[in-house]
């Protein structure tokens, strides 16, 4: 009985030492979520405007009969996927939803061409069935333009000639307790359909068509990083809530049996006494 109490309270320890863990990796997440969550607002107005510029100057180059590559499908045979998974782990189901999603999308695909954004998504999708153009590990825990404009140039040695699209797969924030895995074309770009309007441009038309093309979709990889970040925090906020209260249920539990272990201990040497006792008296 001593020994089973031993590692009862062996355990009741361990318990206790994960609970302070998972309760400090709570609080920790919890702050990074508001944090990633302000990035993501103060980032979206430019996205939601850079779009609607562009499809006034696209607009108005389709008027002037004027084409740009980067809106026409490109000349090489495969997709490339850009996949937006974590470098770190504990964070629930959002490394697993990521990579289910990546190795399902690039099956439907004839040809997939993976860019891989975190270990991983590099230690799920690292087989020789799947090509790998390029990996980014430990590059945007806190995501900025330096690394968004890194992806972009990438993507745009690819294409037009070596694939005929892109597209982006990540976890897209919806809310503190909505996250959903979203996969987005990044090119050919489709700008919003406008009526052509007369613009009076500075550089050419042609330049300016290019460089607000080349703004819209570092904005886009920017907005899908900060949106993944969100949600990664969200969810390991989730999942560490869990957790602590897995573990404080656990303690309960395992505080309740140790006390009856003990109760039943004493109770037992209490036993030995009175019967020790008894047998001194009749032995006299």
């Amino acid at each position: 009985m001593a020994k089973q109490t031993r590692q009862i309270f062996r355990r009741i320890q361990n318990v206790r030492h994960v609970h302070q863990i998972t309760k400090a990796m709570y609080a920790i997440a919890a702050a990074q979520v508001v944090q990633r969550k302000r990035a993501l607002e103060a980032a979206r107005p430019h996205q939601e405007e850079s779009l609607t510029s562009l499809g006034r100057i696209w607009a108005a180059a389709r008027a002037a009969g004027q084409r740009h590559p980067w809106f026409e499908p490109g000349a090489g045979q495969a997709t490339a996927l850009l996949v937006i998974n974590t470098d770190r782990g504990l964070c629930g189901r959002y490394v697993g939803d990521i990579n289910r999603a990546a190795e399902a999308r690039a099956s439907e695909l004839d040809e997939a061409l993976l860019l891989l954004g975190g270990e991983k998504a590099q230690g799920h999708l690292r087989a020789p069935r799947w090509r790998i153009a390029h990996t980014y590990a430990r590059a945007y825990e806190r995501p900025d333009a330096g690394i968004a404009k890194q992806m972009c140039d990438d993507i745009l040695e690819l294409f037009p000639e070596r694939v005929r699209a892109v597209e982006i797969l990540y976890m897209r924030f919806e809310g503190e307790l909505v996250q959903r895995v979203t996969l987005e074309q990044l090119l050919p770009i489709e700008p919003e359909s406008r009526p052509p309007r007369q613009l009076l441009t500075e550089p050419d038309l042609p330049a300016l068509l290019e460089r607000q093309s080349r703004i819209h979709l570092l904005g886009m990889i920017l907005h899908a990083l900060l949106s993944a970040k969100a949600s990664e925090q969200a969810i390991r906020r989730q999942a560490m809530k869990s957790a602590t209260d897995n573990a404080e249920e656990l303690l309960e539990d395992l505080t309740l049996r140790y006390n009856k272990a003990r109760q039943h201990g004493i109770t037992r040497e209490l036993a030995d006494i009175v019967g020790g006792s008894e047998a001194l008296r009749e032995g006299r």
